[in-house]
């Protein structure tokens, strides 16, 4: 999907963050351009000169210039006048996008539910996909949810292949899952030495470090997590970066951990 483009909705409210986040993300890995567009609701187009229309341009002007620039270089912006699902929608057509991204609000019982008005409008306004986000990044409490007890296998046979093989540079939380999910020889990966990113979640005689996997949509965002043998344990929630080495434990693997560093939440939370 090289030379692509993702348009992003955003407005002032807490819920657009996170939508542009993900944008950034998805589009930094798939080689997809992005756009941010903040569509002036309510100011129909060419009666943006009163006092009142021009402070809530000025206001959207910097609010997209802090979200590009947190997010890096090469991030576009656009601020439009009109209304917003339709405006949205011309914008995304005008920009040739092969994806809209909107924010949205957790409702219902423990949050699950997400609730979307530029979705809904979106979907009478536009035939490009739209992928809604959560209001904030998907938790450790959502992890925990979702955790069926059976590990989820994100790789086939051939990433346990290609780990026998030594090829593990660029392995994440989600290989390394089916690896030990999945190893009938696990005494082959005794002795190999790892740095993995992600949170902590309650485990057996450590922690477990988790990643969320993203295999379609980040809807439907499946937790992968390693067993990890520490003396100190940080708070479930905490990003932390392990290094260590690959343990076979009675037929089981586990990482036993040379430091356990704390860490901020990094921008792109997700694997994939």
């Amino acid at each position: 999907m090289n030379g692509g483009t993702i348009v992003c909705g955003v407005d002032g409210l807490a819920e657009a963050r996170p939508a542009a986040e993900l944008a950034a993300a998805l589009g930094s890995r798939l080689g997809l351009r992005l756009v941010l567009v903040h569509v002036l609701d309510g100011i129909p187009a060419g009666t943006d000169e009163s006092v009142g229309a021009r402070q809530q341009q000025a206001g959207a002007e910097r609010m997209l210039a802090l979200l590009a620039g947190d997010l890096g270089d090469g991030v576009e912006t656009r601020l439009v006048p009109g209304a917003r699902g339709d405006t949205l929608a011309a914008v995304a057509a005008e920009e040739g996008a092969d994806l809209i991204v909107v924010g949205s609000r957790a409702t219902g019982l423990r949050g699950r539910t997400l609730r979307s008005g530029l979705a809904r409008e979106l979907e009478a306004a536009t035939s490009v996909p739209v992928l809604v986000v959560p209001p904030a990044t998907l938790s450790a409490e959502l992890a925990a949810s979702r955790n069926t007890g059976a590990p989820p296998l994100f790789q086939g046979s051939d990433t346990v292949a290609l780990a026998i093989t030594g090829d593990t540079a660029s392995f994440g939380i989600g290989d390394w899952a089916s690896v030990f999910a999945t190893a009938t020889d696990p005494e082959v990966f005794d002795g190999t030495e790892i740095s993995l990113t992600g949170f902590v979640a309650p485990g057996k005689g450590g922690f477990d470090l988790t990643r969320l996997i993203i295999t379609h949509c980040v809807i439907d965002a499946q937790p992968a997590s390693l067993p990890v043998a520490a003396d100190d344990i940080p708070d479930d929630g905490q990003w932390v970066t392990v290094t260590g080495t690959i343990r076979d434990v009675n037929g089981q693997l586990q990482v036993a951990a040379a430091s356990v560093k704390p860490i901020a939440e990094p921008k792109d939370p997700y694997e994939f």
